[in-house]
């Protein structure tokens, strides 16, 4: 089992950014699959972006150009940076891994991951 932390939401206007961060109390390369979710008030969690161990990204259509997911395997920290951001990008953020599993592509279905962390909320006001 691996502890993630996320930190890096916060209050954007429209069009703005923001690097969202997610460390993990364990050595990632190699083992873990990794992962970005969120979810908005009132609707169900959806999958963002997801990484595997070499390095094939998948992305949701609706933030495929502007977010880019990566992974530091030395500091253990999975990123998110989100470009351009709009309105109904504003929900709250989860970082989730799975270990061992090597999909490819990389899975962005909740129930794929084993480990979450408890969130940071990122705001885009218009």
């Amino acid at each position: 089992q691996v502890s993630l932390v996320e930190s890096g939401g916060g209050s954007v206007q429209a069009g703005g950014s923001l690097r969202l961060s997610c460390g993990a109390s364990v050595y990632i390369s190699g083992n873990y699959r990794m992962a970005w979710f969120r979810q908005a008030p009132g609707k169900e969690r959806e999958g963002v972006a997801s990484i595997n161990t070499i390095g094939s990204t998948t992305y949701a259509a609706s933030v495929k150009g502007r977010f880019s997911i990566s992974q530091d395997n030395v500091k253990n920290t999975l990123y998110l940076q989100m470009n351009t951001l709009k309105p109904e990008d504003s929900a709250m953020y989860y970082c989730a891994a799975v270990y061992g599993m090597n999909w490819d592509p990389p899975s962005l279905l909740p129930s794929d991951y084993t480990d979450w962390g408890q969130g940071t909320q990122v705001t885009v006001s218009s």
